[in-house]
């Protein structure tokens, strides 16, 4: 079955250093860039995350430090990076919850102020727990009867990404082959921040998603205790959290002024 999109659908897959969103860097990118007209085109980079890549991080992908050592930065590939999904969709295996958090913090990092607002998601992953709860390599069997050779390569995540969708949409007749649908059916909570720190409630009202303001709204919060605001900023939060709060209390400072 065919994708109906009205604008380029990138799927994508990183691999690196770990799996914290404030700390942890990309070593790997891999983009699948699906167009309107059906046309496909792949991209992928190393990258030197300038920090030592742990061991068993290594042994999930197979990317040494000696690998990248010499491959560019991030903040040197960003420009390009940026260029080639500009504009586009994104969709990605888990990637809701782990691979756009953390492109949009080395984005951010790279001093690319990348707007996420207009840009609709769609998470294989999430389909795939709804409807079966298996793993990448498992919905690639199940879906596809293909074995995911190279698993955890970049590349090779990316296009069975590519694959278990196509394939999900031909197996369930009530999955619609549109963005619109996908968005909303993979989207397992609606968050403000992609990390989950900030998130909507039932009116659409941001609240924290955490510690001990955990439902509460964002803006009684800053205006009860302004100090938290600060320790926020100076806390390992991922960088678009605290940009989203900065503009949430410059924007109610605004309002009183």
């Amino acid at each position: 079955m065919k994708l109906e999109l009205t604008k380029p659908l990138c799927f994508f897959d990183l691999e690196t250093t770990g799996t914290a969103i404030a700390k942890d860097r990309i070593v790997e990118m891999a983009v699948l860039k699906v167009h309107p007209n059906g046309t496909r085109e792949m991209k992928e980079w190393r990258v030197n995350p300038e920090q030592p890549i742990p061991l068993e991080a290594s042994n999930v992908h197979g990317i040494t430090d000696e690998m990248v050592a010499n491959e560019p930065t991030f903040k040197e590939l960003s420009k390009e990076i940026y260029s080639y999904i500009k504009g586009c969709d994104l969709a990605g295996y888990n990637s809701d919850r782990f691979d756009i958090p953390l492109l949009v913090e080395e984005l951010l990092r790279a001093e690319i102020p990348f707007d996420f607002k207009n840009i609709k998601t769609v998470d294989v992953q999430t389909i795939f727990h709804k409807m079966e709860a298996r793993t990448l390599s498992a919905a690639l069997r199940f879906y596809c009867s293909q074995d995911l050779t190279d698993a955890h390569t970049a590349q090779a995540d990316t296009q069975a990404t590519h694959d278990v969708l196509i394939a999900q949409l031909e197996r369930y007749s009530e999955l619609e082959p549109n963005i619109d649908f996908l968005n909303s059916f993979s989207t397992r909570r609606k968050t403000a921040d992609f990390a989950g720190f900030i998130v909507y409630d039932k009116s659409e009202a941001m609240c924290f998603g955490f510690g001990k303001h955990k439902g509460k709204k964002v803006t009684d919060v800053l205006a009860q205790e302004p100090g938290y605001f600060g320790w926020v900023l100076n806390a390992d939060f991922p960088l678009y959290t605290k940009k989203l709060l900065t503009e949430i209390r410059l924007q109610e400072l605004n309002t009183k002024s």
